[in-house]
């Protein structure tokens, strides 16, 4: 596992010793982690997926992961202790009771950025590798969201201009239901940071792709979890409500589980990306 630097977010000792850092670096960020078959998962195979695929960093969207509506401290280690190095929410964040009085403790875990600063929580994490530095934060979009959050865009150059000094590279994921506003996103970054990677819907896009200045950028990484459901919940309820409007229960599905993510090579001396593609495990 990366290790990460402690509090404040910059690295402990200010000494970095880049003649350690490969060339190329790989960094994976996992796709929304849905319930007990997307943490199971992760936890049975990202130790082997870094060995197989040379994996620097692995970066995990956990906001799902109670039983598919928000994260707690219990399930956030067995994530981390599975070979994860650092985890961000999205608009679940707040889904479990009492999250809000544990999130303070977990130093590998940070919400979105654009939520009110009274919120608790890190904004963001910075993770290292042998001397190499990479920041991560979320932004929440703000069309067809329900959760307050100030602007995507604005709030993604203030951290930009607060981390350039303290990382290498920078991650931004954009949580978000419209691919317009993850890929105008893109573009708005696109030379000033390593990659822009979108998360929420949990359907996995076709889109991988380095944009000219050398943003790799997806508009989203996909879900990881059951896909044999609507969005990781079982099929047959989800369907019946589209068809009478009745509420149901929304149980997490368990059929064909997939670890979804994008798998992200970056060139160390100029921390662009070289390559962008999507990675898909099945279990």
């Amino acid at each position: 596992m990366a290790a990460l630097t402690g509090k404040p977010r910059n690295l402990v000792g200010g000494v970095r010793h880049r003649e350690h850092v490969r060339a190329m670096l790989k960094l994976l960020f996992i796709g929304d982690i849905v319930g007990r078959p997307g943490r199971d998962i992760v936890v049975d195979r990202v130790a082997r997926v870094r060995v197989e695929h040379g994996i620097d960093f692995v970066i995990a969207n956990g906001e799902n992961a109670a039983a598919g509506a928000g994260i707690t401290g219990a399930l956030a280690k067995s994530i981390l202790d599975g070979g994860v190095d650092a985890i961000t929410l999205g608009d679940h964040v707040w889904d479990q009771r009492g999250w809000e009085n544990e999130i303070g403790e977990m130093e590998h875990v940070c919400r979105p950025a654009n939520l009110p600063k009274s919120n608790p929580g890190w904004d963001h994490l910075i993770i290292e590798k042998r001397g190499f530095r990479v920041a991560v934060f979320t932004v929440l979009g703000r069309t067809y969201m329900n959760l307050k959050a100030d602007c995507p865009f604005l709030c993604a150059d203030r951290m930009i201009e607060q981390l350039k000094a303290q990382a290498d590279a920078i991650i931004v994921e954009i949580h978000a239901e419209a691919t317009s506003e993850k890929q105008a996103l893109g573009w708005h970054l696109d030379g000033r940071v390593t990659a822009v990677l979108g998360t929420h819907t949990h359907v996995p896009t076709a889109d991988a792709r380095v944009l000219p200045k050398g943003t790799a950028f997806i508009c989203d990484v996909g879900m990881t979890g059951p896909y044999q459901s609507v969005l990781g919940r079982d099929v047959n309820p989800v369907v019946a409500k589209f068809i009478d409007g009745m509420p149901r229960r929304f149980d997490v599905a368990t059929e064909d589980v997939r670890l979804s993510g994008a798998l992200i090579e970056i060139d160390a001396s100029s921390t662009r990306a070289n390559k962008i593609e999507l990675l898909t495990v099945r279990r």
